[in-house]
């Protein structure tokens, strides 16, 4: 299961399947909120896609192993993935099939069963966020000072105060 490395992910489709969204949008606030949904949509999901398949994880698996920076219990990583219990059984199942996860019981409840990435699973985990990070071309090719701004905005929009250490800072 080798991973090709980033550069050589799949380059950004043409396709722009949201062109009209921005034709419903009110002030500059549904402006930007359309234009996110276009870079989300057109740009980062392909490529989110794809470094999830280098590990031959489904769009499900690839989420499940992104949330599980700390042991859950399966009903949260339903909720989170907003699916019912059912289908995040189907998912976790798969995943312990392949070594990635594994269940244990809470030492609070030992009726609820947590969802831990393995070793194996941190590993992937790992390489799947660096992957990410990884900025979609449209924000890659804007300048280091509008980059910048854009994570200032962005930090102000989600409630956060100061910006996170990043690896390039």
């Amino acid at each position: 299961m080798s991973a090709v490395p980033p550069q050589q992910l799949p380059p950004t489709p043409l396709v722009k399947p949201l062109p009209d969204l921005l034709s419903y949008a009110e002030g500059p606030g549904g402006e930007a909120w359309a234009l996110m949904a276009e870079l989300f949509f057109v740009h980062a999901r392909p490529r989110m896609m794809a470094s999830g398949q280098e590990f031959d994880l489904s769009p499900p698996q690839t989420i499940t192993l992104r949330l599980l920076d700390s042991p859950r219990p399966m009903g949260a990583l339903a909720q989170l993935m907003h699916c019912d219990n059912s289908n995040m059984t189907g998912i976790v199942d798969r995943l312990e099939e392949r070594g990635l996860v594994e269940r244990t019981a809470s030492a609070g409840d030992r009726r609820v069963k947590l969802i831990a990435l393995t070793e194996h699973g941190r590993e992937i985990r790992e390489q799947l966020n660096r992957r990410m990070a990884e900025p979609p071309a449209p924000l890659a090719e804007l300048s280091v000072s509008d980059q910048r701004a854009l994570a200032a905005i962005m930090r102000r929009a989600l409630g956060r105060r100061r910006p996170r250490p990043t690896r390039r800072d």
